[in-house]
């Protein structure tokens, strides 16, 4: 936080200009002036020429020194779109005259490695253990790359972990047949998907899921003035953080969503995240967590009070709000209590 309010004003020397309140594309960038993306101390300027690339430079370079920072020169070049240039894993460049932006080569070559070294890990253990140390990595890739053009990585991905989990179960059982493996380990564990390959546990049920299950959602831009350092714009931030959709079980996530991330008995945030982690192991240590607060109990799935003799609703609720005497009146569990409405 502290680099970011440093560097706040660093748009405008580079010339960066939006249009104003009033205006109907408001918080964009004015046509013809460049675009500066930044995050802590990593910038990348998107630019319509050599020209104005080097002058975004020169401007930059002159702002920053009175600060005593200067540009890094090793890592600081001006490529073409064309050519494409990496930024925060992501890779950015233009396709016949389109701009994509794609996970970077990179950034799949290491998850890879990663899977293969986890699986090499994890000979010796059960069908269990591999979903229990992979699961949440193939969670929290995902959501980071859920933003972008990712369908094609995610399905490539998918087929790098089919031949890692067939190779362990070779391992694992090296007496046993093909067929006697694959009816083991594989089948239609997931049942809303009609497909036949999806690696689980039989004693379980429980099973591996895959990157192509992540629905892709596209980026909502930032409007170009906002910054989550400002607190006038705490309400901005927290409409974003609703619109958006962690990426929980589809039961968790309505409950979720209908509630407002709001526990209804105490009114209070769920889960708290002041925005969205901004790297993959931080998407999966937030999974984590979440499932471990669920599985602790901290969160719970709770049958509300039904009303009219009407079907029984769920709802998500702090546990620690389960036993708590309402305003401190009697013994009786806050469960007990007529469920809150939120307009």
């Amino acid at each position: 936080m502290l680099m970011n309010v440093a560097l706040h004003g660093m748009e405008e020397a580079a010339g960066v200009r939006y249009h104003p309140d009033g205006h109907r594309d408001v918080g964009t960038a004015v046509p013809g002036c460049p675009v500066l993306i930044r995050y802590a101390d990593d910038e990348l300027a998107l630019c319509h020429s050599r020209e104005q690339a080097e002058q975004v430079k020169a401007r930059l370079a002159a702002w920053l020194a009175p600060r005593g920072l200067a540009f890094n020169e090793d890592k600081t070049r001006i490529v073409h779109l064309d050519e494409g240039v990496d930024f925060l894993g992501f890779n950015v460049r233009r396709y016949r005259g389109k701009l994509l932006i794609k996970p970077s080569k990179t950034a799949v070559k290491r998850i890879k490695a990663r899977l293969s070294a986890e699986m090499k890990a994890l000979r010796g253990h059960n069908a269990q253990m591999v979903l229990i140390r992979l699961n949440p990595i193939i969670r929290g890739w995902s959501a980071y790359y859920r933003h972008c053009v990712s369908a094609r990585v995610f399905n490539e991905l998918d087929w790098h972990m089919w031949k890692l989990t067939y190779k362990w179960a070779n391992w694992t059982h090296p007496h046993k047949g093909k067929r006697w493996i694959v009816g083991k380990y594989f089948g239609a564990f997931h049942s809303d998907r009609r497909d036949h390959w999806v690696f689980g546990d039989r004693e379980s049920g429980a099973y591996l899921l895959k990157f192509a299950w992540t629905k892709i959602t596209r980026h909502t831009l930032v409007k170009g003035w906002a910054s989550p350092d400002d607190p006038v714009l705490t309400s901005y931030w927290a409409a974003r953080r609703r619109r958006g959709k962690p990426p929980l079980d589809p039961a968790r996530l309505r409950l979720l969503q209908r509630q407002r991330g709001r526990c209804p008995l105490c009114g209070e945030l769920l889960l708290h995240a002041d925005q969205e982690p901004q790297h993959p192991d931080e998407w999966e240590q937030w999974i984590t967590a979440v499932r471990t607060a669920t599985r602790h109990q901290a969160i719970a799935l709770d049958a509300g009070p039904s009303t009219n003799g009407g079907p029984v609703v769920f709802r998500l609720i702090h546990t620690h709000c389960r036993n708590r005497p309402p305003d401190g009146v009697g013994c009786r569990s806050a469960l007990l209590q007529p469920h809150p409405t939120r307009q």
